[in-house]
């Protein structure tokens, strides 16, 4: 294929000698002149393993050259690649001023050039929030093109997952494909680029493509600032922190796994909250900051408000809750948070019933029943003995539990509000209905 890659930084410039090396055709394009000509001599604008010997090849090849000419590139060739930046405003917010440019670059040479050329695939690689390119992007090239994007002109966002210092190898062994495509033809185009290529490919739409990026850097961050605190404690305490690592990835079950990587509702038990507090409490005593670990338990409780809130803007006073332990299958209340959610409503003055197969007042002891009878002494009066006597009293339906006997009761299609707190199996049909709410989509 005949490919313009817009931006010739560590994206651009890795991605433009690599599709070059798979026998495209690349023209590369920047603004920077310094950049155009070191391309142009076969030498790299970029400091990277293999990057040099591999541009000084397609090079000489004449797979890959380089312009500041907009223009000429996208006329030249059959999809474009923005790699241009995005970087922070002073605000932290997201600068698209870079992508809105080449935008209108690319939108009037596709105008100039007309129909002759044939339908044109726009791709963005740039990192940029969930809504930019369908909000502000693809507008700015409808304008100027004069056409309908997915019909007229393709479109995708296609995130890049390239760490600098391996860019190379982790272009051609990537850990997976990401295609944000707005129409099945746009989407085909560019599976065809990466052709060969190993790794899981997921078409998805877009804006879930640009979502992907930010998870997965934000999930990186989180893991070194993790391990970074962790190692700080455990060194306070005399502990070998490496050592403790070791074991802790050794557990693919729960650790370095799926496991708890699913939005749902917020945590609690008689394990997590006790012993995050402890080890945030060691932590201050030896004067080691530890603000990840330390608002792990304000972010809960935040997730948890977020349920509060979605039943207050309902504006409906009789609510039902399904579920009250605080895992499936168990009796165990011990800092359940739907015992504190329930706790939350009752005190709001919300006419609650709630229904738990699994929960009985009278089959309650020792260390479950004081913490019911501190947190939630009302309770016998709140539960519900079957699923109907909720549903015939509620306005607003809570779903905290995967308990067949709920599901295949809730009803569809109108009637009570349901806030689904665990996404339920047929969260994706009822969204389209009125009168659901998801805590978790």
């Amino acid at each position: 294929m005949r490919i313009s890659v817009l931006g010739l930084g560590y994206v651009g410039c890795v991605s433009a000698a690599c599709l070059a090396s798979m026998g495209h055709e690349v023209i590369g394009v920047d603004v920077n002149p310094v950049k155009v000509d070191l391309v142009n001599d076969g030498r790299a604008p970029v400091v990277e393993e293999r990057i040099g010997e591999l541009i000084a090849e397609v090079v000489r090849t004449g797979a890959l050259r380089a312009t500041g000419d907009v223009h000429a590139a996208i006329t030249g060739s059959e999809v474009s690649l923005v790699c241009v930046g995005t970087p922070s405003e002073p605000n932290g917010s997201l600068c698209t001023a870079y992508l809105e440019r080449v935008t209108e670059q690319i939108g009037a040479a596709l105008a100039d050039r007309g129909a002759r050329g044939g339908r044109h695939t726009v791709v963005f690689r740039s990192t940029m929030l969930p809504g930019t390119c369908l909000n502000l992007l693809v507008p700015i090239l409808e304008k100027y093109v004069g056409g309908t994007a997915g019909v007229d002109i393709g479109v995708v966002v296609n995130p890049e997952f390239l760490r600098e210092g391996t860019s190379v190898r982790d272009f051609f062994d990537p850990p997976k494909t990401v295609i944000g495509e707005l129409d099945r033809a746009s989407g085909d185009a560019v599976r065809a680029l990466y052709d060969g290529l190993p790794g899981e490919v997921f078409r998805v739409p877009i804006p879930t493509a640009e979502a992907i990026k930010y998870a997965d850097n934000a999930f990186h961050g989180l893991k070194i600032g993790f391990a970074n605190e962790l190692g700080a404690v455990c060194q306070a305490l005399g502990v070998d922190s490496h050592q403790v690592m070791d074991v802790f990835l050794a557990d693919r079950k729960l650790n370095i796994s799926p496991a708890y990587l699913r939005p749902g509702f917020a945590f609690g038990g008689s394990c997590l909250p006790k012993d995050l507090r402890s080890l945030v409490h060691a932590a201050r005593r030896a004067d080691v900051s530890v603000p990840i670990l330390a608002h792990v338990l304000p972010s809960n409780s935040d997730h948890l408000q977020r349920a509060v809130d979605l039943v207050e803007r309902t504006g409906k006073r009789r609510v039902g809750l399904f579920g009250l332990s605080f895992k499936p299958g168990t009796d165990d209340l011990r800092e359940s948070p739907l015992v504190e959610l329930a706790e939350v409503l009752f005190g709001k003055g919300y006419d609650l019933r709630i229904h738990d197969a699994n929960v009985s007042l009278s089959r309650l002891l020792g260390a479950n029943r004081e913490y019911i009878e501190t947190r939630l002494p009302h309770l016998a009066q709140l539960l519900a003995d079957s699923v109907d006597e909720v549903l015939e009293h509620a306005e607003v339906c809570l779903v905290g539990t995967r308990d067949p006997a709920v599901l295949s009761a809730l009803p569809h299609g109108g009637g009570a509000v349901i806030v689904d707190l665990i996404r339920l199996p047929d969260a994706e049909a009822r969204r389209a209905e009125p009168g659901y709410m998801g805590l978790a989509w």
